[in-house]
């Protein structure tokens, strides 16, 4: 599982840098610990459902050749164990400390080059558009997924699939309420529009 600040090839968080003089800033806003569980918990298991099946069919299939009931209650026990070990990767994220700047209060200031986290006047985080894989919008807010970290050379082909398939989403919440105006979210989005994070729309505005 890759940690926050091994995402997008290794690079992770780096020296923040001033940003435009035409930046995009917002207001202050905190992702909870419970909120990023919550979502990403969904998403996981919207996913990850199907990967349930795999630990209980193993564990039915001596009933092949030696029908019991004790077989049914072992596939129970190893899909249970599935999902309890998937959700602990999960919420696993949220006690680490790499990925505490993740749930900081903080305002975010947007240009074409970078995303500024901004803790405090002094504090700030440096986060490049390359570092982001991809972005959702969702009724009220906006998520930015990180890129996963790349794997170490040499990893079995088993560890990478596993390493792919069961890593846990890293992103950024950016509520649509900390915006300061209707145009500011409209060139916010027109920016993630430009950098192919959200499909592009006819007649959307470029920054």
């Amino acid at each position: 599982m890759n940690q926050p600040n091994q995402r997008g090839g290794g690079g992770g968080f780096r020296q923040a840098q001033q940003p435009s003089p035409l930046a995009i800033r917002t207001k202050k806003t905190q992702l909870t610990t419970d909120a990023y569980t919550r979502l990403v918990m969904g998403e996981v298991w919207k996913k990850d459902w199907v990967y349930a099946l795999i630990p209980f069919a193993l564990g039915l299939l001596p009933a092949i050749f030696l029908h019991s009931w004790w077989w049914i209650l072992l596939a129970v026990v190893l899909t249970i164990l599935f999902v309890l070990f998937r959700s602990a990767q999960v919420t696993g994220v949220t006690q680490m400390e790499q990925s505490k700047p993740l749930f900081e209060r903080m305002n975010f200031e947007m240009d074409n080059k970078q995303l500024l986290l901004r803790v405090g006047p002094e504090k700030a985080m440096q986060l490049t558009w390359d570092l982001v894989a991809r972005a959702r919008r969702d009724a009220d807010a906006y998520l930015l997924y990180l890129k996963p970290g790349t794997p170490p050379e040499g990893l079995a082909s088993w560890r990478l699939w596993l390493a792919r398939t069961f890593d846990v989403p890293v992103f950024l919440h950016l509520p649509l309420r900390i915006f300061n105006s209707p145009n500011d979210l409209k060139l916010f989005e027109a920016l993630l529009r430009r950098k192919n994070l959200l499909p592009t729309e006819a007649g959307a505005t470029t920054v």
